[in-house]
């Protein structure tokens, strides 16, 4: 796939990364199966292991995921995603997003999720997720919902990190990036 093929990744703060997005029903189809590719490409070129597709503009309920254990790609594309249990047991990870780039915090999650989901023929799947896998799919999953990772920590915290990023983004575009 070549670079043209890449979707731009929205930064914060616009607005489409708060808005809730859409089921994807019957009609969706073709545009689902052009997009998956499309976002997996764009996210190893990030590179990032999860893209949410309101992350590129399309405000359809579709993540892709690929952890690529053992440095190989093994890509997950979830269509109309959804944590069906969720353990008591918390875990608390570093979390970044291609949305707020080079910005990194602590969140507290549940520790494992059983994630229900379709994929792209339509076929109905599911799969109970621990470790970076849970983390990763109820983050994706969140932007579904509008909700950003920073949205988890404290207020002081997150102020602190969006002013960062709003700093940065100012500097490289003065810089000409």
């Amino acid at each position: 796939m070549s670079d043209t093929d890449l979707l731009p990744i929205l930064l914060v703060p616009d607005a489409r990364l708060r808005a809730k997005a859409r089921p994807v029903g019957a009609g969706d189809t073709d545009t689902v199966r052009a997009l998956a590719p499309r976002m997996l490409a764009t996210m190893y070129k990030a590179p990032g292991i999860g893209l949410a597709a309101p992350q590129i503009g399309s405000l359809l309920r579709m993540v892709v995921i690929d952890l690529q254990p053992d440095e190989k790609p093994e890509p997950m594309v979830m269509v109309n995603p959804e944590i069906v249990a969720a353990s008591t047991e918390m875990a608390t990870r570093e979390e970044g997003c291609l949305s707020l780039p080079n910005q990194y915090a602590d969140v507290t999650r549940p520790a494992q999720v059983k994630v229900r989901w379709q994929d792209l023929e339509g076929a109905k799947q599911e799969r109970t997720a621990e470790g970076l896998l849970a983390t990763c799919i109820q983050h994706e999953i969140d932007h579904l919902n509008g909700v950003l990772f920073v949205d988890h920590i404290s207020a002081l915290k997150r102020n602190m990190l969006l002013r960062r990023l709003a700093k940065e983004l100012k500097a490289r575009t003065r810089d000409g990036e």
